[in-house]
């Protein structure tokens, strides 16, 4: 079982793919104890045969994770989608699970476009040929509507992205996830279960009121065992660009990514400045690494990107190997 917030999860935990998930000893107290016990830890084999052969043909699958909110997990999401689509030869998706904040449409220049059903189910809406979105905010009348889902409707909708949108053949699978370790992140990584996921990459900023909630994110995915590519840190300083001086706004007083990685022995994938750019770039729908190709940030989101794409590689060739 995940730490909600303001919970404290059981040391003996048994994870939430055990049979005894929810119904423990150590379960007692947990606030997803409810979630658990309901047997969302433990799809019917009926159901986990069908979301597998609905995404067999999905080759890589990378969760965007974060314990806090507004640290720019929808902002990585999108650039990377834009980054590893940036070869042709790569057929993308990204899945937006942000069913009370979904940007992923905004950010993609997407908004007001909507999902339409065909003979073999949904279809993503398409940045690029080879680059197909799937979101709540495609099925809202209008952006400012607002979602006011409990648990279990908020989790069928995630199933029903994962089992009725008609992906095809897709290289990497994109997961923009909300905030936090509660219901959307218990049930992606359950259902997910039925295929192959690569892992998790971590987004934070540099304070250590982020890092706090961050240590719970990795925390997580160590208990539902679900493997971190790495860490993330955005918002890591300012380059100014007239005078290329670089100032902290948000210091690192605790050591930042750096230092928490070292702790937790995870990987620091890079760290990304500050660009001003970047959110004028969102806000228009446009990729910021071909609006901006030589700042700074960018040439840290594509050595990131790099790294990313060399670990589902070698995952990959370490998978095949042992088939």
């Amino acid at each position: 079982m995940a730490e909600a917030a303001g919970g404290s999860r059981p040391e003996d935990c048994p994870g939430t793919s055990s049979a005894q998930a929810g119904r423990a000893a150590a379960c007692q107290g947990c606030p997803n104890q409810r979630f658990c016990a309901a047997g969302a830890a433990a799809p019917d084999p009926a159901e986990a045969a069908e979301l597998r052969e609905r995404l067999r043909s999905v080759k890589h699958t990378i969760l965007v994770l974060s314990g806090k909110g507004g640290v720019g997990k929808s902002t990585f999401s999108a650039l990377l989608a834009h980054g590893l689509a940036a070869d042709e030869a790569k057929q993308v998706a990204l899945l937006d699970i942000d069913i009370c904040g979904p940007s992923i449409p905004k950010m993609m220049g997407l908004e007001g476009e909507q999902v339409h059903q065909s003979g073999s189910g949904w279809s993503p809406v398409y940045v690029e040929e080879n680059l197909g979105v799937m979101s709540v905010g495609f099925l809202l009348s209008s952006p400012d509507d607002a979602v006011i889902w409990r648990g279990p409707k908020k989790n069928g909708l995630i199933k029903q992205f994962l089992r009725d949108v008609d992906w095809g053949e897709i290289d990497y699978l994109i997961v923009d996830t909300p905030p936090g370790t509660s219901d959307e992140h218990l049930s992606i990584v359950q259902y997910l279960g039925a295929m192959h996921i690569d892992g998790a990459v971590i987004i934070t900023t540099p304070q250590e009121v982020s890092l706090q909630d961050v240590r719970k994110e990795i925390n997580f995915c160590h208990k539902v065992k679900l493997p971190v590519i790495g860490v993330v840190e955005n918002m890591s300083g300012f380059i100014c660009p007239k005078c290329k001086n670089e100032s902290q706004i948000f210091p690192p007083t605790t050591g930042g990514a750096e230092k928490m990685c070292q702790n937790l022995n995870v990987s620091l994938l890079g760290k990304v400045p500050l660009d001003p750019q970047i959110g004028k770039s969102c806000d228009k729908g446009q990729s910021f690494l071909s609006e901006a190709p030589e700042s700074p940030a960018t040439l840290s989101y594509r050595n990131i990107i790099q790294k990313i794409q060399e670990y589902c590689d070698q995952h990959h060739f370490h998978e095949e190997k042992i088939i």
